[in-house]
């Protein structure tokens, strides 16, 4: 009796993961491995044997290190590059405590698949069916950037991020 009931528990998850793995494969154009996390907002991935960098389409992360485009939030913020670094790394942290080096991620394109610095540019879907872009909004660790306008997703991504802003998560915390 015990064996038919695992047998049936069995199939069960078995069915259960083969229909998330068919949804994934319906909303992703691509799968890539993580080779690394860059930062809250970008990905390196081996991508079609190339060793890739990838944007997380609509969403903009604190930098974790200072450059330029830390120079240039620090102004527009009036935050210093301490603290702008301070938050990026939290961004980071965060991304690195779900997503891993080598775990596989379903890639979807929106109609620019790279950025005017050739980076790829998409949405990256986790092995389990979370949007990483979706998650790192709502965890509180980026914002939706003023430019994205793909309606499939803005009102997803901004949802997520009045739910970080309401219960103070992540960069809102000391807010």
């Amino acid at each position: 009796m015990k064996s038919l009931l695992r047998t049936k528990v069995f199939l069960i998850v078995a069915l259960v993961l083969l229909c998330l793995l068919l949804i994934l494969t319906l909303y992703a154009d691509e799968t890539a491995v993580v080779t690394d996390i860059v930062d809250g907002d970008t990905l390196a991935i081996e991508y079609n044997n190339k060793k890739e960098l990838i944007n997380l389409i609509g969403i903009d992360a604190p930098e974790s290190v200072m450059n330029r485009k830390a120079e240039i939030d620090s102004r527009t913020t009036g935050e210093s590059l301490l603290t702008i670094t301070s938050k990026g790394i939290d961004a980071k942290r965060f991304v690195e405590r779900i997503v891993n080096k080598g775990d596989t991620v379903f890639i979807a394109f929106d109609a620019q698949a790279k950025d005017q610095e050739g980076k790829l540019q998409g949405y990256v879907y986790l092995s389990d069916g979370r949007l990483l872009n979706e998650e790192v909004v709502r965890a509180g660790y980026a914002k939706v950037t003023a430019s994205f306008s793909n309606p499939k997703f803005r009102d997803r991504f901004m949802e997520a991020y009045r739910e970080a802003r309401t219960f103070r998560r992540g960069l809102w915390r000391s807010q």
